[in-house]
């Protein structure tokens, strides 16, 4: 399982980091919305291609990736993109 890290930026603004990066937690969460068979992209790890949400509970989602397989993601730490155009 990966390791989460916090930040404080210098505008005072938290960010956290899941795999050794920072992304900033949007106001909305478009996780929610992720059902099963939705097709996701992970923001920061293009080489894990394509994924499909194989579930999504309490914010825990996973992940099956093309080049990465079975990953479950930390809703809270990474906002995951939808892709519609397949």
């Amino acid at each position: 399982m990966a390791n989460s890290t916090h930040h404080k930026t210098d505008n005072n603004t938290q960010t956290w980091g899941v795999l050794g990066s920072y992304q900033k937690v949007p106001e909305m969460d478009l996780n929610s919305l992720l059902e099963p068979g939705t097709l996701v992209r992970h923001p920061e790890k293009d080489d894990w291609g394509l994924g499909q949400v194989q579930s999504n509970i309490g914010g825990r989602i996973t992940v099956n990736f093309e080049h990465m397989g079975k990953v479950v993601i930390d809703g809270r730490h990474v906002g995951l993109i939808m892709v519609t155009d397949q």
